[in-house]
């Protein structure tokens, strides 16, 4: 029932490695060699050059078994006539098959600044635990660009893919399953941009590096309607308007190497001998945690909640207004980061003259606490 609705899907299931096929609308043809995502396939013609065509587009010949499918037209034949004519035979030179024509592209003036993304498109949607992706690369300016897609994994870098993509233009990468997905962590893309066959503005060589988040990749909502696809994806920027993305998402595992690292140094350094102090000012701690200020939140919204928590928040503080030194240790957690934000905003307007505030030991409460002193 599925191909029923999906021209595509079922034009595909008619094609095979192999197939002779011709263009519906456009002169030419050749032999299947290869399929390109869901949508596109390789033809090769007389001639050896591989041209990439939709599926939609192609009309099966012969088949890969030898088969005749469809009556070749007259015109088609004279197209694709043998080049060893048979004995005692007058045969005319066979005319080359001409490329299939692209469509007109129309430059706009927002195409003249550089807009590229990555985007990535589940396969089996609605078999969302298991299924394989699909990436794409999205250009959006009037500009050629010649381009290598690479991943690292071990300080070793591999190319995913290599080539050129026309302007205003989505090219597909690769299908991956979800067991690559650790060889994504690391990515860097690189491209030169430029024009064929008429002048053009100068664009600085790009180099991107970033870390994806392969979470989202177990994350449907993470795949949202977007300008570029029929279907639900996850769209990455690597250029935003001539600037390179440089978001780098650095793991846990690199934060906890290097706080190892510092506490061993600074372990080894030589220091002159001194008695330690007593702090005289034990830290006090509040946690915010609703499920300790409050017995249950049934009937309660979020803004009541952190309305409820803010008012702890407060109440602290004014407690201990007149201790000079007093440092408090507030307990909000890593969540989303709502608790926080609004702690923070606090302290930089409310209680800015009274006091300071840092984040807590990363040893003993994470990225989840926020110290006050009182000042």
């Amino acid at each position: 029932m599925e191909d029923f609705f999906n021209p595509v899907s079922s034009q595909r299931k008619k094609l095979n490695v192999g197939d002779k096929v011709r263009f519906l609308n456009s002169v030419g043809g050749g032999i299947v060699t290869a399929f390109r995502g869901r949508e596109q396939v390789l033809v090769e013609d007389e001639d050896g050059f591989e041209m990439p065509a939709l599926i939609s587009e192609c009309v099966v010949i012969v088949g890969a078994d030898s088969r005749t499918q469809t009556k070749e037209p007259e015109s088609f034949k004279l197209s694709v006539t043998s080049r060893v004519p048979p004995k005692d035979v007058s045969v005319e030179k066979p005319i080359k098959p001409s490329a299939p024509e692209r469509k007109l592209f129309i430059e706009t003036p927002q195409g003249e600044r550089l807009n590229l993304s990555l985007a990535f498109l589940s396969v089996e949607p609605q078999n969302f635990v298991q299924t394989p992706f699909e990436s794409y690369l999205v250009n959006e300016s009037n500009y050629y660009l010649y381009f290598n897609y690479m991943s690292c994994q071990n300080n070793s870098w591999t190319s995913r893919f290599h080539g050129l993509i026309e302007p205003d233009t989505k090219l597909f990468l690769e299908e991956f399953p979800k067991a690559e997905l650790n060889g994504l962590e690391h990515i860097c893309f690189q491209a030169i941009a430029f024009k064929k066959g008429k002048t053009f503005s100068l664009k600085n060589a790009l180099t991107v590096e970033l870390r994806l988040d392969t979470v989202k990749f177990y994350k449907l909502h993470c795949f949202t309607k977007n300008d570029f696809f029929d279907e639900d994806a996850w769209i990455v920027p690597l250029v935003v308007n001539e600037i390179p993305e440089r978001q780098m998402l650095i793991s846990a595992s690199d934060i906890q190497a290097a706080l190892c690292e510092k506490e061993k140094e600074e372990r080894h350094a030589q220091k002159p001998l001194e008695k330690k102090l007593k702090q005289t000012v034990q830290p006090l701690e509040v946690d915010l945690h609703i499920n300790q200020l409050l017995e249950t939140t049934t009937g309660l919204s979020n803004a009541d909640m952190l309305n409820c928590q803010l008012s702890k928040f407060h109440e602290v503080l004014k407690a201990n207004a007149g201790k000079k030194g007093q440092r408090i240790v507030f307990i909000h957690g890593k969540g989303e980061g709502v608790l926080r934000t609004a702690i923070e905003k606090e302290l930089k307007t409310t209680y800015r003259h009274k006091c300071r505030f840092q984040d807590a030991s990363f040893r003993e409460y994470g990225f989840g606490a926020t110290m006050v002193t009182i000042m």
